[in-house]
């Protein structure tokens, strides 16, 4: 059964916030990180209490829901990742310029990919080249 935020949020940072911290990960991003995680438990099958809900709204079979809220949620799966990448997103107080820039970077980034996995109208090279590009322009050019 799908847990309340809160309880997710407390059991997630039990277990993985010490291992954060230690790889080196500021404190506030390894809240941040887990609290973003935890939250996502919501259209992850296979607990999604979320989908089960929009799916018996629909009148549809959950699991084709459920995959179509994960290609559609995959962009919020990345931005966690985004600001491991770009630690100036996470200080707008000190460094407002570079938290504006990371922030149209992981943007940008994310228009690409979800264009790359959601699109159906372009060809499958331009899709890859997206994918390709989203990925690099995340991970790669990170600004702090």
């Amino acid at each position: 059964m799908e847990l309340p935020t809160t309880a997710a949020y407390l059991i997630c940072v039990a277990v993985a916030g010490p291992a954060l911290v230690k790889l080196g990960l500021p404190e506030l991003h390894t809240h941040m990180f887990v609290f973003w995680y935890a939250l996502l438990c919501t259209i992850t099958p296979p607990v999604c209490g979320t989908v089960f809900v929009a799916a018996s709204i629909a009148g549809t079979p959950w699991l084709p829901v459920a995959g179509m809220a994960m290609r559609i949620g995959l962009g919020l799966f990345l931005i966690p990742l985004g600001f491991v990448a770009n630690p100036a997103l996470m200080q707008i107080a000190t460094e407002p310029g570079l938290a504006i820039l990371a922030t149209v970077k992981i943007g940008a980034a994310l228009m690409l990919i979800s264009h790359a996995l959601i699109s159906s109208i372009s060809a499958w090279w331009r899709q890859a080249a997206a994918f390709v590009a989203g990925l690099a322009l995340l991970f790669l050019f990170g600004v702090g």
